[in-house]
């Protein structure tokens, strides 16, 4: 397919640990998208939410095995932990067009809820958020947040498409064109007291941010499209393409986890796996549905 505009893509890990062969998958596609149409690859550390990254040497030592393995990136490196103000700007103008309202629901709550909910034979399996804070009268809001009851900030999902309706928005590597309905995705969470803004925030934001036109990510983070189309329609911000790559998996056809340690980038090498061979097993598995030969 040919592209009639500027092409810049993005590779954009979380530094939860190790550099891992689908971080080697992720990186290698949105490279390849970005030579292919002539455009630019950047490196963005997402590194907001302070429980799952770690020492900072984790960074560095991605960087290294990325090098190692020979994926080369343009333009500076941005960390999102650097990018705070931008989010809290975004979340202003949510705040101010009356999308976003406290949760005071705990995780164990929300969870014991829908495990409640699941028990009836006609609920579906997928954990969700029922929205049981979205029309808390008023004045209970105003005394939980007076009194410091611990709160996230979630996004009225309904609201948004009382806004903007149903956009579309178009995946180029396998769905097509797709219709976002706000209505029927997930108030999720946008901010925490722990963590200035959520994964869908910040990355719809750097997104506009970077000037980013193609979105190459994986398979497993297809349901979270529509979100991110609606908060780019609610905030005025440009509508990139997607393509939702394969995962890796197995020999028996598993996903690869990146918590086993032979998927590391830094095992293999101790291993004597060339760079060569690493990139030679991940273009593989694209074009074998995500099988990879080194297992």
């Amino acid at each position: 397919m040919s592209l009639h505009f500027s092409v810049t893509t993005r590779f954009a890990p979380t530094p939860s640990g190790e550099l891992h062969l689908g971080h080697v998958l992720a990186a290698w596609e949105a490279r390849r998208l970005a030579d292919v149409h002539g455009g630019r690859c950047l490196l963005r550390i997402e590194d907001l939410d302070t429980g799952r990254t770690r020492d900072p040497l984790v960074v560095q030592q991605m960087l290294d095995d990325l090098a190692w393995v020979g994926l080369q990136f343009d333009g500076e490196i941005v960390r999102q932990s650097e990018r705070t103000a931008a989010y809290v700007v975004a979340l202003d103008r949510l705040r101010a067009m009356g999308l976003l309202y406290p949760c005071f629901c705990s995780r164990a709550e929300i969870r014991a809820e829908w495990e409640e909910m699941y028990r009836a034979p006609h609920d579906s399996p997928r954990f969700r958020y029922s929205g049981r804070c979205r029309d808390l009268p008023e004045d209970i809001v105003e005394e939980k947040l007076v009194c410091g009851v611990p709160h996230a900030w979630r996004i009225n999902m309904r609201r948004v498409q009382d806004l903007i309706g149903c956009p579309l928005w178009e995946d180029i590597g396998r769905s097509g064109v797709q219709r976002c309905v706000p209505s029927i995705c997930d108030d999720v969470i946008l901010a925490r007291k722990d963590a200035p803004a959520s994964y869908h925030l910040a990355v719809v934001v750097d997104d506009a941010w970077q000037g980013v036109s193609l979105v190459s990510r994986g398979e497993d983070l297809l349901e979270s499209t529509p979100v991110h189309r609606a908060l780019q329609g609610v905030l005025a911000l440009p509508v990139p393409l997607y393509a939702h790559h394969t995962l890796l998996r197995n020999s028996a056809g598993f996903r690869l986890a990146k918590r086993d340690q032979s998927c590391s980038i830094r095992f293999l090498r101790e291993r004597g796996v060339s760079p060569r061979q690493i990139l030679e097993a991940v273009h593989s598995a694209v074009e074998n549905g995500g099988k990879c030969t080194l297992f």
